[in-house]
């Protein structure tokens, strides 16, 4: 199992970028994906989680502003983030656990039991 998180990088405040989340070794039938994301001197908290059944949930500061989807075909999960601010600056992270458990207990962590290794946002104001 492997993800590999790209497309990060610097934009100015109200711009987009988006990420994406290279995978192998599973399938987006059964496992969910989700986004992750931490500021400097700040906790990880969580972004966005894809379920395998394509439902999408967010967390409320980037709800209406972020939208997550993903291709089984080619094992890729994307993060559109649009109208980015300072309070987006973070390292980002995608995430993946059985959908049947981790997509339930999303914002929580716990059962997000493979993770890669980070992109870095940084948005200037």
């Amino acid at each position: 199992v492997q993800l590999v998180e790209s497309g990060g990088g610097l934009v100015q405040s109200g711009g987009s970028l988006r990420l994406s989340c290279v995978f192998s070794g599973f399938s987006l039938d059964t496992y969910a994906i989700a986004w992750f994301r931490q500021a400097p001197g700040k906790e990880r908290e969580a972004v966005s989680c894809l379920s395998s059944d394509g439902r999408t949930r967010y967390s409320d500061a980037v709800k209406d502003r972020f939208s997550t989807s993903g291709d089984d075909d080619e094992k890729t999960v994307y993060l559109q983030m649009n109208n980015l601010t300072p309070e987006d600056t973070a390292v980002y992270y995608c995430a993946m656990g059985r959908s049947s458990v981790a997509s339930i207990t999303f914002p929580r962590e716990r059962f997000f039991t493979y993770w890669g290794q980070g992109t870095q946002v940084n948005v200037s104001s």
